[in-house]
C-alpha cells in the first residue's frame, strides 16, 4: 500500500480522504494536538510539523511515496517560504517522492480583460499573492525536473462548498463593479477539486498543469444576484470602479479587477473528470 502525506490539511483535503482512505496509508501534517485528533479520528496517521519552522520538518524525509501539497503561501512577501521548506525536507531522504500533487491558483494569470484562456496562457501575476503562488510553482516544477517526481499543478479558482458561501456579503449589502466593468468569475466546489486531486494520483502527467475550473460563465454581479435570488437576499448594489475601492478595501477590489474567463478542457479529457457540481448556481 503506497504511503501518502497531506500537507496543508484542510477542508479540500477532508472531502478527499473518504475518496482514498481504503487504497493508501495517509498522513497528515499537523501543527497541533487538535489537529492531529482531528485527523486520527479521520484515518490519517498524524505528523507533527510545521510548514514555517523547517527544523520541525525532519520526519518528512522519506515518509511517503506520494505528497498532496494544499498548503497557502504566507500572506506576506513575494516568496513562498513554505513550499521551499518543504522541498529541501523532501530532498534530505534516501527516498524521495514519486508524486507530488499542489493547489495553486487560477489568480497566475492575472488581468485577462474577460478574455477565454487555458493552461498554454502565460502567467502574468499581478498581485503579491500571485508572485507568491508563481514562485512555489517554479520551486516544484524544479524539484520535479531534478528528482524524477511527477509533479502536477491544480489551479483552482474561487473555492465554495455549501458551507462556504458568501452569504455574509450579501447580507452586508457589499457592492459589485456596475457594467461596463462586471468581471468573469470562475468557480469550483470543494468536493469537485478533492476529486481532481485523486484522479491526478493516478492520471497526472509530469510537470503539467490543470486548471480545475467548473462550467459556469458568469460575471461576478450574475453570480451574486443568482445566489440572492436563490437564497432570498436582496441583491448587491452596483457601483463604479473609481468608488468601489473604497468600500470594499484594496484586496477586495484587486480580486474584483482581474476579469477572465477559463476552459477546463484539459483536466476533463487528460484526468477524466465529470464535475459532482458543474455550475456554481445550479440550473444556471
Amino acid at each position: 500500500m503506497q504511503r501518502w502525506l497531506i500537507v496543508g490539511a484542510g477542508d479540500v483535503a477532508r472531502r478527499m480522504v473518504p475518496l482514498i482512505h481504503n487504497r493508501v496509508l495517509l498522513f497528515a501534517l499537523c501543527r497541533d494536538k487538535t489537529a492531529a485528533a482531528r485527523w486520527r479520528s479521520l484515518g490519517a496517521l498524524p505528523i507533527m510539523g510545521d510548514l514555517d519552522c523547517p527544523a520541525t520538518l525532519r520526519r518528512l524525509s522519506g515518509l511517503a511515496q506520494g505528497i498532496f501539497h494544499f498548503a497557502p503561501p504566507p500572506t506576506a512577501g513575494l516568496h513562498d517560504p513554505r513550499t521551499r521548506h518543504l522541498v529541501a525536507a523532501l530532498r534530505r531522504g534516501t527516498s524521495l517522492p514519486q508524486h507530488l500533487i499542489y493547489i495553486s491558483t487560477t489568480g497566475v494569470y492575472g488581468p485577462c480583460a474577460g478574455a477565454w484562456l487555458d493552461e498554454t496562457r502565460p502567467v502574468n501575476p499581478v498581485t503579491a499573492r500571485a508572485l507568491r503562488r508563481v514562485d512555489a510553482e517554479r520551486a516544484l516544477r524544479i524539484f520535479g525536473t531534478q528528482s524524477n517526481c511527477t509533479v502536477t499543478i491544480l489551479r483552482a479558482p474561487g473555492i465554495y462548498a455549501e458551507d462556504r458561501l458568501p452569504l455574509e456579503r450579501l447580507r452586508a449589502g457589499l457592492p459589485v463593479p456596475a457594467a461596463p466593468h462586471d468581471p468573469f468569475t470562475n468557480h469550483i466546489h470543494a468536493l469537485d477539486l478533492a476529486r481532481a486531486a485523486v484522479r491526478a494520483m493516478h492520471y497526472g502527467r509530469p510537470n503539467r498543469v490543470y486548471n480545475v475550473v467548473d462550467d459556469s460563465n458568469l460575471t461576478l454581479g450574475q453570480y451574486y444576484d443568482q445566489l440572492a435570488h436563490r437564497h432570498g437576499l436582496p441583491p448587491p448594489p452596483r457601483l463604479p470602479l473609481d468608488r468601489l475601492k473604497e468600500v470594499v478595501g484594496e484586496m477586495g477590489y484587486s480580486f474584483m479587477s482581474e476579469s477572465r474567463r477559463i476552459g477546463n478542457h484539459r483536466i476533463k479529457r487528460e484526468l477524466a473528470l465529470e464535475w459532482r457540481y458543474p455550475h456554481v448556481i445550479p440550473n444556471c
